[in-house]
């Protein structure tokens, strides 16, 4: 009996995101200490490469970009979620800004934009907002199911008004993954995602996690959650949004930090 096309699509789709996990798994294996420090073990990068290639060509055929990734009930729901990358970060004007509670915390949004904005923590809250219960899986193999909550990214975009040109969503982050030098004075950690994964309905700006406020060290007092992509897509301690044509010139010009050391750009599950 020939199954529906439908079914057929879930099954592929079903084993693409297992033999990447699959494959993710393997390569964290090797890894120093995962996303935290990046292994030179070059089997690990080009497995990992190898994977997300993979991950990117067959999302294309079997996965819309409107896909949805799973959502779980809430006994699927970890009694802690786990940790990892930056715990707390060092940098001078986060600790400021935490050991206010982050009242005086604001997130700007800006670059290709007609509407450029900026928001506290609070006006962010009073924004729409959307609830889920995803799997976030790491690069280092292991996955944890937690309840977020947090405006939709789409929202945010839709208030600012992004021009023709803006092809990509570039997070800049609190976190400095290393000190300044005279051939890097930035270090501080950042993101890239795509305008399709940027106003996907999953994409949000995080601000509670388990219906809690969200944890320093997951990120507080926002991340971003792009659901169908792994954990260092998932930027944490957000402080600015920029909208842009290109991230080429950029840093190292592939896209994010850990980019810049080896992974691949698009990191889909």
């Amino acid at each position: 009996m020939k199954r529906p096309p439908t079914i057929l699509m879930r099954a592929r789709d079903r084993e693409r995101r297992r033999l990447l996990r699959g494959a993710v798994a393997a390569a964290g294996a090797a890894a120093l200490s995962g996303c935290d420090r990046l292994s030179n073990n070059p089997s690990f990068i080009e497995t990992l490469k190898g994977a997300q290639r993979l991950s990117h060509s067959a999302a294309k055929v079997v996965a819309p970009r409107a896909a949805m990734a799973q959502e779980f009930g809430p006994q699927d729901i970890a009694p802690v979620f786990r940790s990892n990358g930056t715990l707390d970060p060092r940098d001078a004007d986060y600790r400021q800004l935490r050991a206010a509670g982050f009242a005086d915390y604001r997130l700007a949004v800006g670059g290709l934009v007609e509407k450029p904005g900026e928001w506290s923590l609070e006006e962010l809250r009073a924004m729409p907002s959307r609830t889920q219960i995803t799997r976030h899986d790491c690069v280092e193999g292991w996955s944890c199911i937690g309840k977020w909550k947090g405006v939709p990214l789409a929202h945010v975009l839709e208030r600012v008004k992004p021009l023709p040109a803006a092809k990509f969503v570039l997070f800049r982050c609190f976190d400095s993954m290393g000190d300044p030098s005279p051939t890097a004075p930035d270090s501080r950690y950042y993101e890239t995602i795509d305008l399709d994964d940027a106003t996907h309905a999953q994409t949000i700006l995080a601000y509670e996690l388990n219906d809690r406020p969200l944890p320093v060290s997951n990120g507080a007092p926002l991340r971003c959650r792009v659901e169908r992509q792994l954990g260092y897509k998932q930027a944490k301690y957000v402080r600015a949004i920029e909208l842009v044509t290109s991230f080429d010139q950029m840093r190292g010009g592939k896209g994010g930090y850990w980019e810049d050391e080896g992974y691949e750009w698009y990191g889909g599950i």
